[in-house]
């Protein structure tokens, strides 16, 4: 059942041939590279705004910025998530073993490639980059088409739609589109990594809740789920097709009540004991925040476009794939799903660079070049903390001794 995904025991448990265990599961090499891109790029970014580095001049340093954390960490994240959950929802692994490692070194290249992107001939950025998702997709595509889970080919979309706004990025740094696609492209691609935790959060932060606490009374609506993620697909679509800030600021503030109203039976005051839950719902929190701050924008109030953004990619993006990481990682590797002391400072981290980050420059913009760098300190501590902590876990076997 896809409600279970992760809960339930790997798939697998029968006879697998032995492999390193970092490439056992989709989770471990992609959630290890995602918080080394968090640790590396925040604080070079940092240096950018301090005047004392220069990104590749292929896209303008904003925009680097803005790809780099949306098409190389939370693509990563979502590589690690999907290419471990398709097994549990179809019964079949999507990739393991030495194709796993040629998928990472495919994102890697991506990586190098846009980090060298200034000294390489016309076209190759473009070339190592934009390869990822199709192949991606092909790997989760399979399993999914074998078990016909209808369900979750909506997934496939999903990386779709990323990967076409990826296409608009790299054809404006060419020169084929008018300057400042790819900025927008980058934002659409900021919907579209919310429009998928909007899908999940519904199926899993209510069952991860009721199961941690015991409430029975914990539960969803489905008429909100859908309602919900339908607003918040229609902004994804006015936002390429129909920019209007009228039209865009009336669905986003749509898409955050629908957001917030499916989410009063979550018991996000149930979580507060447990570090694993209340990072999801305070990163939930910061969902429909942002998507109010995006409409009282639209609407012409004072208040800055990119602190809407950044509260959804720090708030809310950047808690929930930190939350997500470490319950994922610790379920699927035979451990008690109980986050360590280090690891609940990590989520204050996050949290509180989220504050600083949206709160700090909206009451007292005189601080925004602070708050930037203080956001940007705690973002690199809660990520660099999660890659001390969980290293040896992502490295290490499963300690029930199964495969995985």
């Amino acid at each position: 059942m896809a409600h279970s995904l992760l809960l339930r025991e790997d798939v697998g448990a029968r006879a697998a041939p032995r492999r390193v265990a970092v490439t056992a599961k989709g989770f471990r090499p992609f959630f290890l590279l995602a918080a080394l891109l968090a640790v590396a790029v925040v604080p070079f970014w940092l240096l950018v705004i301090a005047g004392l580095a220069h990104p590749a001049a292929y896209l303008d340093a904003t925009t680097w910025h803005a790809h780099e954390m949306v098409f190389g960490f939370v693509v990563a994240v979502i590589a690690g998530f999907l290419l471990t959950a398709v097994g549990n929802w179809t019964q079949r692994e999507a990739l393991v073993g030495g194709p796993l490692v040629a998928l990472c070194g495919v994102w890697v290249l991506g990586r190098v490639g846009m980090a060298l992107a200034g000294s390489l001939p016309r076209g190759l950025p473009a070339m190592v980059d934009l390869p990822f998702l199709p192949l991606l997709v092909a790997a989760l595509a399979r399993p999914l088409a074998a078990a016909r889970s209808r369900r979750n080919l909506v997934m496939l979309a999903v990386l779709g739609a990323l990967f076409a706004a990826n296409v608009v990025v790299h054809l404006d740094a060419l020169g084929f589109l008018r300057t400042g696609s790819a900025r927008r492209a980058c934002l659409v691609g900021i919907d579209i990594v919310v429009l998928l935790v909007l899908i999940m959060a519904g199926r899993v932060f209510p069952m991860f809740t009721r199961n941690a606490t015991g409430v029975t009374t914990i539960r969803s609506v489905p008429v909100l789920d859908t309602a919900a993620i339908a607003a918040m697909a229609l902004l994804t679509v006015a936002g390429v097709f129909a920019p209007d800030r009228r039209l865009t600021a009336t669905l986003a503030g749509l898409a955050a009540v629908l957001a917030a109203a499916r989410a009063v039976h979550w018991g996000a005051r149930h979580s507060v004991r447990h570090p694993l839950l209340w990072i999801l719902h305070g990163g939930y929190v910061w969902l429909t925040l942002g998507l109010l701050l995006r409409a009282a924008a639209g609407f012409g109030f004072a208040v800055p476009g990119s602190l809407a953004t950044h509260a959804l990619t720090v708030g809310a993006i950047g808690s929930i794939t930190l939350g997500m990481m470490a319950r994922v990682a610790l379920g699927h590797t035979g451990r008690l799903i109980v986050a360590s002391r280090a690891v609940a400072w990590a989520f204050g981290a996050v949290t509180l660079a989220a504050v600083v980050r949206v709160l700090v420059p909206l009451f007292a913009a005189g601080w925004y070049f602070v708050a930037l760098l203080a956001a940007g300190g705690l973002w690199t501590i809660a990520f660099g903390v999660f890659l001390l902590s969980y290293f040896p876990i992502l490295t290490g076997p499963r300690t029930d001794g199964k495969p995985g």
